[in-house]
This record gives structure tokens, C-alpha cells and sequence, in this order.
């Protein structure tokens, strides 16, 4: 592993390279915040896909991406003489001191989660006037059904156990098959999904890693199933269901 010096100097050519891109390239000069919104969440979610893949090389190269991602809206942040790198890592520097008590001052903590606890009323005297305030709008519908919930137990809004929580996903999913309203029937759906999330949650479960992995691996049993087909030289379009079927309890026991 490289030193903190190799580190550090690593970090001032990546900073150096930046300078020389926004005055030189083409590409470079012309990006804006905005421009580069879109991909930056292309490259998050690629850094996601590696992280779910265990692929340590591909982590690495994504975060790399990633990193020069910050270190553009920083350059742009200096050229708008609104802050540059210096002021985003100080800054959060002051912030992790500041919500860290049991590190950098005199508050005690038994477990993990009281040291959440803290981070959330802490950010409550940081001027945040809802606990659920710093839950980004746009975040994908499942991931902020875990963040909301998971903010929330920081003041104690929570179920007692995984069992009562349990209870609550029977309770909506009665409810939604009781409901014969299209539209009331859909905010039912949603109940089940959130109370079913929060099950998963309390149970020390990632849903959205969970539906990710049964996304890739549909995905990679479906692929084969094409595979066979085309062996056999017929389209799957052209198959009932029920022989679509036998080519899927195939492809099950072929991964």
C-alpha cells in the first residue's frame, strides 16, 4: 500500500490534471454542474454494480471516476469563487468532528446504534428542521423507503423486533387484496412494499441489494433460456408457456 506522502501526492496530480483539462480540452471547458449531473449518476451506479460484483479492480477503476467527478464540481465550485477542494474536504472534516462527540469530545456511547442516534440529533442542531429533511428527493423509491426508515429509528420511531414488523407487512397485504379501487389499490401496493422494506431493514437485510440480486440473476436465467432456444433452433416467442417453463427449470439448474 502506497504511504500517506505517495497519497497525498497522488491527490495534487489529480488536481493538477484537472487545471490542465479545464484549460485545455474542449470537453472540459465545457462542462457545468449540470452538464455533468447525469453522469455523474452513471458512474455512481456503475461503482454500484462493482461493489455488488465484489470486483475489486472495477471498484477501484469506478472510484476513481467518481473521484474525478468531485474534484470537477470543485474546480468549477474555485472558478465561480464560491469554494474549491480545499473548502469541501474542510468543511467535511468540521462536520465528522462535529458528530462524532464519542471520538472528539466527552459523550459516551455503548453501541452503534446510539452513535446514530447522535448523528441524527445532531444534524437536527445544525439547522435541519425535520429529521427526514437531508432524505434526497430524488433518490430511487426503494433506497429512500430504507432511508426514511432508517432515519427515523434515530429517534426511536421503530418497530420493537423483526416479528412486529413482520405483523405489519400481514396487515397491509390483507389490506391490499381487500381493496378494489385501482387507484387506492396502488397506494395499498405501495404500503406493502414500504412495511416489507422496513421488515427487511430491521432484519439487517438490504432490500435494494436483495432486488438487485434477483434482477441479475433473472437476468443471466433468461439469457440462457434464449441460449437453448436458439440450440434447438426455435424462438421463444414461438413457445406456450408451458415450454417456456421447462427451458427455465433447465436454465435453474444450469447456474
Amino acid at each position: 500500500m502506497n504511504t500517506r506522502q505517495e497519497k497525498l501526492e497522488a491527490f495534487g496530480r489529480l488536481l493538477d490534471i484537472m487545471d490542465d483539462l479545464r484549460e485545455k480540452c474542449p470537453w472540459d471547458q465545457k462542462q457545468t454542474l449540470q452538464s455533468l449531473r447525469h453522469l455523474t449518476l452513471e458512474e455512481t451506479y456503475e461503482l454500484s454494480d462493482a461493489i455488488l460484483q465484489e470486483d475489486l479492480q472495477e471498484i477501484k477503476k469506478e472510484l476513481g471516476d467518481v473521484l474525478l467527478h468531485l474534484v470537477f464540481y470543485a474546480k468549477i465550485g474555485s472558478e465561480k469563487e464560491s469554494f474549491d477542494i480545499a473548502d469541501v474536504i474542510n468543511s467535511l472534516n468540521e462536520k465528522l468532528i462535529f458528530r462524532h462527540p464519542h471520538i472528539y469530545g466527552d459523550t459516551k456511547v455503548k453501541d452503534e446504534e446510539e452513535v446514530k442516534q447522535n448523528w441524527e440529533k445532531l444534524k437536527l442542531k445544525e439547522g435541519n428542521k425535520s429529521i427526514l429533511g437531508g432524505v434526497p428527493k430524488s433518490l430511487p423509491s426503494l433506497v429512500k423507503a430504507f432511508r426514511i426508515q432508517d432515519k427515523v429509528k434515530g429517534i426511536g420511531f421503530e418497530f420493537h423486533d423483526a416479528e412486529d414488523a413482520w405483523k405489519k407487512v400481514d396487515e397491509e397485504i390483507q389490506e391490499f387484496h381487500a381493496e378494489t379501487d385501482s387507484d387506492k389499490k396502488e397506494l395499498e401496493l405501495g404500503d406493502v412494499f414500504f412495511s416489507l422494506i422496513n421488515y427487511a431493514r430491521i432484519s439487517g437485510l438490504n432490500p435494494d441489494s436483495a432486488l438487485e440480486r434477483t434482477n441479475l440473476k433473472f437476468i443471466s436465467r433468461f439469457q440462457k433460456m434464449e441460449e437453448l432456444a436458439e440450440e434447438s433452433n426455435v424462438k421463444l416467442a414461438d413457445l406456450s408457456l408451458e415450454e417456456m417453463d421447462v427451458l427455465w427449470e433447465k436454465a435453474k439448474r444450469m447456474s
